[in-house]
C-alpha cells in the first residue's frame, strides 16, 4: 500500500500544481484582457478625439468657403450695380442739355486752359469749345464730352474728358468696395 499513497501524494501534488498554474494563467489572462480593454479604450478615445478634431477642421473649412462665396457674390452684385450706374451716367452725360454742357465746358476751360497750348474736344462740342477757349483748337477726340489740353510740342496731354472723370470715379468706387470686403 505504500505505493498507492505515494502515487496519491504525487497526484495530489500534481493536481495542486495544475490548479496553481491554472490560477496563475487565469490571473495573467485577466491582466492581459484588462490591459487590452484599457488599450482599446485609449485607442477609441484617441480615435474619437481625432475624428472630432477633423470634423471641426472640416466644419471651419466649409464655413470659410461659404463666407468667401458670400463675399464674392456680394462683390459681383455691387460691381453689377456700379456698372449699371456707370452706364446710366454715361447716357445722362450724353444727353445733357446744351446749357449744362456749356457750363461744364466753360468751368473746365476757365480752370485748366492756362496749362495748355492746344485744345481738343468731341465733334459735338467743337464749335462751343472754339467759342469758349482762347487757345488753338487742335481737333476732335473720341469722347462723350470734356476737353483734352496739350502743350505746344505735344509731349504733355491733360485729359479732362467726361469719360476719364467717370472712369476714375468708377475705379475708385471699386477699390473702396474691395477694401471694405477684403480689408
Amino acid at each position: 500500500m505504500g505505493l498507492e499513497i505515494v502515487v496519491k501524494d504525487i497526484q495530489n501534488g500534481a493536481q495542486a500544481e495544475v490548479s496553481r498554474i491554472n490560477a496563475d494563467a487565469e490571473a495573467k489572462a485577466s491582466e492581459y484582457i484588462n490591459e487590452a480593454r484599457d488599450t482599446q479604450k485609449k485607442m477609441l478615445g484617441e480615435s474619437l478625439a481625432k475624428v472630432e478634431e477633423d470634423l471641426q477642421k472640416l466644419n471651419q473649412q466649409i464655413i470659410s468657403s461659404a463666407n468667401l462665396e458670400v463675399k464674392r457674390i456680394k462683390l459681383n452684385k455691387r460691381k453689377e450695380l456700379l456698372d449699371s450706374v456707370y452706364n446710366q451716367t454715361v447716357e445722362k452725360i450724353k444727353s445733357l442739355p446744351a446749357s449744362k454742357n456749356e457750363e461744364l465746358l466753360k468751368f473746365l476751360i476757365d480752370k485748366y486752359e492756362a496749362d495748355g497750348a492746344k485744345i481738343y474736344s468731341s465733334r459735338d462740342s467743337e464749335e462751343l469749345v472754339k467759342k469758349l477757349s482762347s487757345i488753338t483748337y487742335a481737333g476732335n477726340i473720341k469722347s462723350i464730352g470734356g476737353i483734352v489740353l496739350e502743350n505746344e510740342d505735344g509731349t504733355i496731354r491733360l485729359d479732362y474728358t467726361y469719360d476719364l472723370i467717370i472712369e476714375n470715379v468708377y475705379e475708385r468706387s471699386l477699390r473702396q468696395i474691395s477694401d471694405i470686403l477684403y480689408g
